[in-house]
């Protein structure tokens, strides 16, 4: 993208999720999200009501009758970011690309964090590292992340979300919510390669799966031969749509992979909310939010 063209992006993105920040997600996350604990703040008079416990008996026999301390949650969590930039997110039949639709989704979990004063981070990742952004907290920092997400162009292809996840367990020593965006289509094809860093990164952190996903992927339309290329390895391959017998193995093939990727989330406790490009993204996210919620 050019720069005139990609700020204007970032700045559409900005206007429109930090609207539905300010008027569903930022309360929604602050009421999921806790902080560290409480920490004391300041002390004011006693009111009829008020916990006894919380009587500063040193104050109160200064000053002759009760006050009594007040405490304030103590937040500054940090959020990291751990977003997907293989091949594959470049793909959207519909309105976007999978990439696009995360990047509106970190502006969202960024903003929410930056409003409730907690830091966030970005770690992008194809089959290695690509880039690695210290949490901070600031308008800019957040628009950062949008452009980054939005823009970056990875010098990888392919997917490595066992080595994106050790790579943030061993980078990030705070306890912090990680947000891990992806569509979770391993290079190696198997969500078991995965399983087990999902579940280490669980416990020390709260990991969250974002599973982003498009309608072609799970059924290709008959439109007779068409050549496919693998966004991730280049190979081309041309095949007959109409060919029941190949749409029938498709089909197979989509729903072993998805099983296998949902046995992984399960053995492993990972929270996941699923996204597909064809529909809104609001929804998934706040019945993710109400469902955090009622378990607290």
């Amino acid at each position: 993208m050019l720069t005139k063209e990609l700020l204007k992006k970032v700045r559409q993105i900005e206007i429109r999720t930090r609207g539905l920040v300010n008027q569903v997600f930022s309360g929604e996350y602050h009421s999921v999200f806790k902080g560290r604990g409480m920490e004391f703040s300041e002390v004011r008079e006693y009111t009829i009501g008020d916990d006894i416990r919380n009587i500063d008996w040193n104050v109160t026999a200064r000053f002759g009758h009760p006050y009594i301390k007040v405490f304030e949650e103590e937040r500054e969590l940090t959020v990291i970011l751990l977003v997907d930039l293989s091949g594959s997110q470049n793909f959207g039949s519909i309105n976007a690309t999978k990439q696009q639709i995360a990047a509106e989704i970190s502006a969202i979990l960024a903003f929410s964090a930056l409003k409730n004063n907690d830091k966030t981070g970005l770690i992008l990742f194809t089959d290695k590292v690509e880039k690695f952004i210290p949490p901070k907290k600031s308008k800019s920092h957040s628009l950062r992340i949008i452009r980054e997400v939005l823009s970056f162009e990875p010098a990888g292809k392919g997917t490595d979300i066992k080595g994106a996840l050790e790579f943030m367990n061993n980078a990030v020593k705070k306890r912090s919510i990680v947000f891990l965006i992806s569509d979770f289509m391993e290079t190696a094809g198997d969500a078991k390669r995965y399983e087990k860093i999902l579940r280490i990164v669980g416990k020390k952190h709260d990991l969250v799966g974002i599973v982003l996903s498009d309608p072609r992927e799970k059924e290709i339309p008959p439109v007779g031969l068409t050549r496919f290329i693998d966004p991730e390895t280049g190979k081309e391959t041309v095949i007959d749509t109409a060919n029941s017998s190949f749409r029938k193995w498709y089909l197979k093939k989509r729903e072993e992979f998805e099983r296998g990727r949902k046995a992984a989330f399960l053995s492993s406790r990972l929270d996941t909310v699923y996204i597909n490009t064809k529909e809104s993204y609001i929804r998934p996210l706040v019945n993710f939010f109400k469902s955090r919620e009622k378990r607290w």
